[in-house]
């Protein structure tokens, strides 16, 4: 008598689900189709010998890709080029420009606010291309910094030959610290202003102020702000192919411009499918241990 008396009622409740979730049906199936597919797809073309010239059709080769992207030497240095350039424009350069200019956004003026608020925003809404393209005319041989150079009597030179990496880096530092300045300005203004007088009263300076009381209580903001930046940073293409297209001597290539030309230069779909997915795996170790340390924050 129960289970009769039960049934009807599950069944009537799965009616329900299902006749409510049917406006939901085309949008499962689009996301399906344009998100889920591609996906698929890639993990497929990853173990294949899959290329965009040549009339043989894509054959299973296992890990065989994984295997000459990890003996490659050229792999390895796109690997250190990434990681350098990560660390150099978003875990060091916007995350730590981004929280100064939130602090000194913070105890100025509106019209000042105002004023690096347009500057750095314009910097950050500006396409890739167009940022990159600025930055080559400010860096290069006959570009406008050698002729800054030139007035004081210092040597010009070539910063986009002789130092690519760090030419992109700071391309890439004053196109994205307005992502870490809004955060970081969203964060500062929830902490309470008594809280840091408080400890000014207990006789703590500036800085130590900053250390122990305000930047403990917005690392919640400084964790999300890093992991955030960190997947920006790993994707950069567009800002790096425009200004050395990964030279001179790979010397700038990172492993999405990597990818691209072994897949696109070199017509190797496969393989560059392959690289796209060790750079995916890459994101995902980074986001880990943020959320890791997220959760550590919360004492979990």
């Amino acid at each position: 008598m129960t289970v009769s008396a039960t049934q009807p009622g599950a069944t009537e409740r799965w009616r329900r689900g299902l006749i409510q979730g049917m406006p939901l049906g085309p949008a499962v199936v689009l996301l399906g189709v344009f998100l889920a597919g591609p996906i698929l797809y890639c993990l497929y073309a990853a173990f294949t010998d899959m290329a965009l010239t040549g009339g043989t059709g894509a054959h299973f080769v296992g890990l065989d890709n994984f295997r000459k992207a990890f003996e490659s030497p050229e792999f390895r240095q796109s690997l250190v080029y990434t990681l350098v350039f990560t660390l150099l424009s978003a875990i060091i350069g916007q995350n730590v420009l981004g929280m100064v200019l939130a602090l000194l956004m913070r105890s100025s003026t509106a019209w000042i606010r105002a004023t690096v608020s347009a500057i750095v925003i314009g910097a950050w809404v500006m396409p890739e291309v167009v940022a990159g393209y600025l930055w080559t005319a400010f860096l290069g041989d006959d570009g406008s910094l050698n002729h800054l150079l030139g007035m004081v009597h210092l040597p010009p030179q070539d910063w986009l030959f002789s130092v690519p990496i760090l030419a992109v880096s700071l391309a890439n530092i004053w196109r994205g610290t307005a992502f870490s300045m809004l955060v970081y300005s969203a964060a500062l203004s929830e902490v309470p202003k008594e809280i840091e007088e408080s400890a000014t009263v207990d006789g703590a300076g500036t800085v130590q102020r900053l250390w122990s009381v305000t930047l403990p209580m917005i690392r919640r903001s400084i964790t999300t702000n890093l992991m955030l930046i960190t997947l920006q940073t790993l994707s950069v293409f567009g800002l790096i192919w425009t200004m050395t297209r990964g030279g001179p001597s790979n010397h700038s290539t990172t492993l999405p411009l990597f990818a691209y030309q072994q897949a696109f230069q070199l017509s190797q779909l496969g393989y560059g499918t392959a690289l796209a997915l060790v750079l995916l795996a890459i994101g995902a170790v980074f986001s880990l241990v943020y959320l890791r340390a997220l959760r550590l924050e919360d004492g979990r």
